[in-house]
């Protein structure tokens, strides 16, 4: 066993435990939250007229007001709004106050007060930004440009943007093509409604009808047989064939093509055409469909959103097309083609086309970084992955220094009410601003708490000074070491999944349903708990450490043993189910890397790289020894090869 290893169990002995202490306070905390849900201010006021010295007591006052400012029929308590927010100036809860405070006083038109307060905001969003530029405050012209810039954000506006939005189109800096780009945009991301309002801001001879719209827009391929679909005298009537087009390729890209054809495209403009192309290329693309290719090529020259274009490379990627892998990165924005995934694999490209140093030097840019493709690019250059030389640990002043910051006292307090979303907003609050140092002794302190999601929050935000042992802590490891001993499991492998799922925190619990350190659904641990023979099981059992772990290592290496011992793709299986990841294999053998890159939902395609790099992460900390990602990739079997997992695996 490596000696930080040792020290990593060592450490996680030394718990303090403090989360777990309860104090006298906490019933009258839960209840006043539970009043505030309701919406009852009257058991709101009363419980802030008796306040208590509990290191939770701004958040009873931070309801009540909260309450009242929302309710617009009743009037500000403004002297008391003003109190709270000179008590707590610099909170989070102050900057959660003066937002809804701002925007109702932005929504009843009091600018003098509203510019006053506004000065003092820290993160305004959008709609404040907005009313900033309403009140002509000393933010506006920083604030129109902000929203200028925000143009294509398919984000739906809210109401107090309409009229600034409504000035720049009006000022000549906003134009008809930008509305037609933004209406387009809004199509693809099926937001009809945002559509609609951006529709509005056209003249009125060239908006298109809301029937129209509706029927484009909600049976595509129905609306692609009538007579409107044949219209082409406007470009308000190809938009709406176009967006019919567009939403009907989402569902069956061959079929929009199809229809497509037979339509009179000689009516449409070179930018028209290629944009539709593109719409067509895109989806099958995410199809993994090999007219994908040929489509891209009719589209170049038409500007494309940034997936649109990642999608053109991923398609060359699949296809083993290293020219144009090359040309796909070349046509990207420099924002994109900059970042690390393109960059290795515009190099992979060069190298392919016998241009070894221009290839080198895309690998020197992109080297050097704990992820997926700059372990890559190391291992590119040569050069596998090395665990860093650790910062000095937190002396016991800052760890005194930490622990006295309010955000991080009050975040104690919520993990032990299990108050998890407002402990989260807390604890990233008090990172605010804090150093290297600052923020590794901020990651020790979550550490020795046992709130190991916050120290690897804190300690992946380092710039210089690091220590990967608390980015990536090895908590539970009695548990973790025998359950993947008993599957034949790599366990840096496992402890890379867990680290992605779940951060090690024991509730996590997921919008889907599933729970604790590994995530697994209620079906599944049914499932498992029968295939294992554990006897008496029952859902509530997931919550606990040892039979979440069990169960979790089990279906594991079900997902590994019936896809060809491939870890990338039992990741793939574990995050997005097991018939979708056979589904992404190719028709041939291809890199681990490409398949991992060209996985169609972006969630399982961030997950499946995150998992493979900690990995190799975990692997240096455990063996400490160099570790490689590409050997670990391997080489992904085609479509149907050594299949044998059952079909009832849920």
């Amino acid at each position: 066993m490596g000696l930080r290893l040792c020290a990593v169990l060592m450490a996680v002995l030394c718990l303090t435990g403090q989360v777990a202490r309860a104090d006298a306070g906490d019933d009258r905390i839960l209840a006043t939250r539970d009043a505030a849900a309701r919406g009852d201010t009257a058991r709101l006021a009363g419980m802030a007229a008796t306040p208590s010295n509990h290191v939770l007591e701004p958040y009873v006052s931070y309801w009540l007001l909260s309450a009242r400012i929302t309710r617009l029929t009743e009037s500000l308590p403004t002297q008391d709004i003003r109190d709270f927010l000179h008590q707590n100036e610099g909170s989070l809860l102050a900057e959660q106050l003066r937002s809804e405070w701002l925007k109702r006083i932005g929504h009843e038109e009091q600018w003098s007060v509203f510019n006053d307060e506004y000065a003092k905001l820290i993160q305004p969003d959008q709609e404040l930004q907005c009313y900033a530029i309403l009140g002509h405050s000393a933010a506006a012209s920083a604030a129109s440009l902000a929203l200028e810039s925000q143009w294509t954000n398919l984000v739906d506006l809210p109401d107090a943007c309409q009229g600034p939005m409504q000035d720049l189109i009006a000022s000549g800096r906003i134009k008809t093509d930008d509305i037609w780009m933004r209406f387009r945009r809004q199509i693809e991301a099926a937001r009809l409604s945002g559509a609609r309002v951006t529709a509005s801001w056209l003249d009125k001879d060239k908006a298109p009808s809301s029937t129209l719209l509706n029927r484009a827009y909600g049976d595509p391929a129905h609306f692609l047989l009538s007579t409107a679909a044949r219209n082409t005298s406007s470009r308000t009537a190809r938009e709406i064939t176009l967006a019919a087009l567009t939403r009907l390729a989402r569902s069956d890209p061959q079929a929009a093509y199809d229809r497509w054809r037979v339509i009179d495209s000689a009516a449409y403009s070179e930018d028209e055409r290629a944009y539709i192309m593109g719409q067509f290329a895109w989806m099958a693309a995410l199809e993994h469909q090999p007219e994908a290719r040929t489509w891209y090529a009719a589209a170049q020259g038409v500007p494309m959103s940034d997936d649109q274009y990642a999608w053109y490379a991923r398609a060359a990627l699949r296809a083993g097309d290293w020219t144009a892998v090359r040309t796909a990165v070349e046509i990207m924005p420099t924002a994109l083609s900059t970042q690390p995934v393109w960059t290795y694999w515009l190099g992979r490209a060069q190298a392919a086309q016998g241009q070894s140093q221009e290839a080198q030097a895309q690998y020197q840019r992109c080297a050097g970084d704990a992820s997926f493709y700059g372990i890559l690019c190391s291992e590119a250059l040569g050069n596998n992955f090395v665990w860093p030389q650790a910062a000095l640990p937190a002396t016991m002043q800052e760890l005194a220094q930490v622990q006295a910051v309010p955000e991080f006292q009050r975040v104690l307090a919520l993990v032990r009410l299990n108050m998890r979303t407002e402990a989260v907003r807390e604890w990233s609050w008090g990172l605010r601003g804090m150093d290297d140092r600052m923020l590794l002794a901020a990651a020790e302190f979550a550490r020795r708490q046992g709130l190991y999601d916050r120290a690897i929050s804190a300690a992946d935000r380092t710039k210089q000074q690091h220590d990967y042992g608390l980015r990536y802590l090895a908590p539970y490891f009695e548990t973790f070491a025998p359950n993947a001993r008993a599957n034949s499991l790599d366990l840096p492998w496992v402890y890379g999944l867990v680290r992605q799922e779940s951060r090690f925190l024991t509730i996590a619990h997921s919008g889907a349903g599933a729970q604790g350190l590994m995530q697994v659904m209620p079906a599944t641990g049914k499932w498992v708990a029968s295939k294992i023979g554990l006897h008496d099981y029952h859902v509530g059992q997931l919550a606990q450490v040892d039979t979440n772990v069990q169960l979790g290592t089990a279906y594991l290496r079900t997902m590994l043993e019936g896809l060809s011992n491939s870890p990338v793709l039992a990741s793939a299986a574990y995050n997005a189910g097991p018939n979708r990841a056979r589904r992404w294999r190719g028709e041939r053998p291809m890199e681990g890397a490409i398949y991992a890159e060209t996985i169609p939902v972006n969630e399982t395609r961030d997950y499946v790289k995150k998992v493979m790099a900690n990995a190799v992460i975990y692997a240096s900390l455990f063996d400490s020894r160099p570790a490689s990602l590409t050997s670990r990739l391997g080489i992904i079997a085609p479509a149907g090869a050594n299949d044998t997992l059952a079909a009832d695996i849920p």
